[in-house]
Order: C-alpha cells, then structure tokens, then sequence
C-alpha cells in the first residue's frame, strides 16, 4: 500500500469540543461533520465529540446523515439545507431533523409523517443562500404549527461574516431577534433558537441563544487567527508520507514536470508519494513545503498527480523516512493556515478537499487506531 494517509487525532476533537462547550455556558454544542467532517471521517469525529460533550450533529446532506444513522449514531441530526421534496421519505425514515424555508417542503414532509416531526425553519437574515425571508416566517411557522404530522422544533439562521465584520453579524441577529419577538407577540413558543458557528460562538456571546453550531472549532481551526485565541484550540488532522526514493543530483538539475527551476546547488532530492489527485494543489508547486527531519524542505519542482520532490540541500534522507505535508513534525508545523495564504483561500478548503485515496487513520489515546 502506497505510504501517505490523513492522521486524525480524535482525542484533540474531543479535548476541542469540551473547551467549547465550556465557553459558551449553557447552550447546547452542535458538532458539524458535514463534508466528510471536514475530510476528518464523519463518522469518528462525530464519536469524538459527542464524547467531547456535544449533544447534536449537523450535516449538509440526506444522505450524510443516513451514513450516521448506518453507523448507529442515534442522536439529533440536522440536516442544514431544505433537500429536494423526494427526499422527505428517506428524512422521516432515519429520523432526521430537517430545515425547513417552504411551505411545499413543509407539506412533503407531513405527507409521509405517522408522528409529528420536529422541524427547524431557517431564517435568511443576510447570508441571501437559502431560508426564509424575515416577512415570511410568521406564516411558514403557522404551516407548521397546524399540522398535526410536523412540529415546531426551532429557529435558526446563519451568519455571512461573523470572523470579520461585527457590524454586519449584529445587523443579522437584530433582524432574527425581531422575528422572534413577533413570533412571541403571537404567543408563539419557540423550543430553540440557534443562530451561531464557530465565529459566532466565540465571538458574540449574545449569538448562543439555546445552541451553537460549531464545525471549523472543533477541528482544532480558527476562522480568522484572532478568533479566541485564548482557547487551547489542537488541530486534529496531519498528511502524512514517506520518502519513496532518493537521489543525490547536481546543481542545475531541473526536477519533476516543467522542468520549473533549476536546483541551486549539488542537493539530495526524496520523492514522495502523494500529489495532486490527493488534494495537494499543484500551486504549491512553487512555494509549498513539507516537514522532513523536523525541518521545512522546500519543493524542488512541480506537483504531480501522484507525487512531489523535495529538496533537501545537504541533508542525507532515506527511503521510510517520515514526511509531514501538513500538521506538526518535532518542533515544526505547516498548518491550514499556511496553506491557504499561499493559496489565496481559507483553511476550510485546505481540509475538505484531501482526497479519499488518502486513507484516514484515527489516534486515540495516543494509540494508532489504524
């Protein structure tokens, strides 16, 4: 088997969601593994954060939550966006928690009910992606509440710029709080409020309502790197490789695809089997680093669909030798963050788009859960 993998401490998935949970008090913590966890593995994380405290998981899709469901993760799971109405048997079969922002899906759901299910209407407060519009939602919650096979289960929204524009995610929340409070006027009962993620959570305390939806935080990343910086916030994940081949080559060489540069002097160069069918972005091809002997050791060339070079100037490097492409090695680290600065893109990205050739290995309590 070729030698790269994603490493997932779930130890530090859990150890995040208790510092979380912490932070905000009384609400509820929503664990996100939508997207494959963050390409964490959906399942395993979510283990490890219910065991870190969360009381509820989120996902993107129908079909994410059903992966849970097979894998007998029996709590809440809230499905995020309004799915197409064929989907509302599937839903109510594996008891997922849907959101709700049209009265058709409303009624595709109750179509297939036996027993009220709990649904969770969102409020498009700004984010202009999906939900209802502020004037909508009276009428909409009144669609639920007549009909014997739904029930009212929440209210929520989602912010656009919580990491960066407070002005802009206060603006947000004075627009949810006003729907609230006409829905109150009602006589209204509203079981759960929810309007923040990972920013959200930590930065506007007035944000937590009854739960956070927290997805970046509980891999151990920050939306922008002054969000709470006071958290003990451990990055999960390490791409991990080994050397493949080595070889001692002249100065001028010009290593790999292209032929880019040449080689500024006499140098061991290693291969290593990863590239980019596996999510390592062919742009890191000049600047992108890696870890080897507790060092960063520059490319020496293009980034190919299935491997990279390294140059590793004087440094003697053997076949087995441990390569991190990404996370902490010794001393060193390359983190999410390095990547995306050098991408032009976020962190969230970085994670999400390793590839499934990349097997993920778990560590727990320090073991190799292989």
């Amino acid at each position: 088997m070729r030698p790269s993998w994603v490493e997932v401490d779930l130890d530090a998935i859990t150890h995040n969601v208790r510092l979380i949970c912490d932070e905000v008090g009384a609400a509820e913590v929503c664990a996100v593994v939508k997207a494959d966890g963050y390409g964490h593995g959906d399942v395993p994380v979510a283990e490890a954060a219910l065991a870190g405290g969360a009381t509820r998981l989120a996902v993107a899709l129908v079909e994410e939550g059903v992966r849970l469901r097979d894998a007998a993760i029996a709590g809440p799971i809230l499905v995020l966006s309004q799915p197409p109405n064929e989907d509302a048997e599937t839903i109510v079969a594996r008891r997922l928690t849907p959101t709700v922002y049209t009265a058709e899906f409303a009624a595709a759901i109750s179509a297939i009910a036996s027993d009220p299910v709990p649904v969770h209407i969102k409020v498009d407060t700004g984010m202009h992606r999906v939900g209802a519009l502020p004037d909508e939602v009276p009428d909409l919650v009144g669609v639920v509440l007549a009909d014997p096979n739904l029930e009212l289960g929440g209210l929520w929204t989602h912010f656009a710029v919580a990491e960066d524009d407070a002005e802009y995610t206060k603006r947000q929340l004075d627009v949810f709080d006003d729907v609230v409070e006409r829905l109150r006027a009602k006589g209204i009962v509203l079981p759960m409020l929810h309007t923040a993620n990972t920013a959200g959570a930590l930065l506007y305390p007035e944000a937590r309502h009854d739960m956070v939806r927290v997805g970046l935080g509980i891999y151990g990343l920050r939306p922008a790197p002054d969000v709470a910086g006071h958290l003990d916030l451990r990055p999960a994940m390490r791409v991990v490789s080994q050397v493949s081949m080595t070889q001692r080559l002249p100065a001028g060489e010009r290593p790999s695809y292209g032929r880019r540069r040449p080689l500024p002097a006499e140098s061991f160069v290693a291969t290593v089997p990863v590239g980019y069918a596996d999510g390592i972005s062919r742009r890191l091809s000049e600047r992108g680093r890696v870890l080897i002997g507790d060092k960063p050791r520059e490319l020496a060339g293009t980034v190919t669909m299935d491997q990279i070079v390294v140059d590793m100037g004087d440094d003697a490097v053997e076949v087995g030798d441990e390569v991190v492409v990404l996370g902490a090695q010794g001393g060193s680290a390359i983190t999410a963050e390095d990547w995306a600065d050098l991408l032009g893109t976020i962190n969230y990205e970085v994670v999400c788009r390793l590839g499934p050739r990349l097997p993920r290995r778990y560590l727990r309590g320090g073991d190799d859960g292989r």
